[in-house]
């Protein structure tokens, strides 16, 4: 078992750092009032997900979604931990930020899958909401 998990984990470090892709602000100007600044696609995410389900489900066993919630609440702890210590005037190293970042991420993927998530059709429809209601503020703002 530890030589498949040593082999997914190498495979998908591998994708991961092959399908970087840059920051949309660091690539193209914000556009305030037009509906296609939101993403134009969340099959990324949607792709995502299904492979941590497939890791999740190959290489550990079965846990409910308390389990994964704690996970998170911990994790996104431990990143807040880093950003008050960066406050505090402290040195913390950004591989330590984007380390915890990922767990983060990692523990909201396998969150999501415990509860039967459909994350990009929620993050989709958040953006929606958010954005309709950013364009409703700066309509009615003096």
């Amino acid at each position: 078992m530890r030589t498949r998990r040593s082999a997914i984990r190498q495979e998908d470090a591998g994708r991961a750092r092959a399908s970087f892709v840059p920051p949309p602000t660091a690539m193209t100007p914000s556009v305030p009032d037009r509906p296609d600044a939101l993403p134009a696609e969340y099959a990324g995410l949607r792709a995502l997900q299904a492979e941590f389900r497939r890791y999740q489900d190959a290489a550990f066993p079965p846990r409910g979604s308390r389990f994964f919630a704690l996970e998170l609440a911990g994790e996104t702890g431990e990143l807040a931990n880093l950003e008050k210590k960066a406050w505090k005037g402290r040195s913390v190293r950004a591989a330590d930020f984007a380390d915890e970042a990922a767990d983060v991420c990692i523990a909201l993927l396998n969150f999501a899958n415990s509860r039967g998530l459909d994350l990009a059709s929620a993050v989709e429809e958040k953006m929606r909401r958010i954005d309709a209601r950013r364009i409703e503020e700066e309509r009615d703002a003096p």
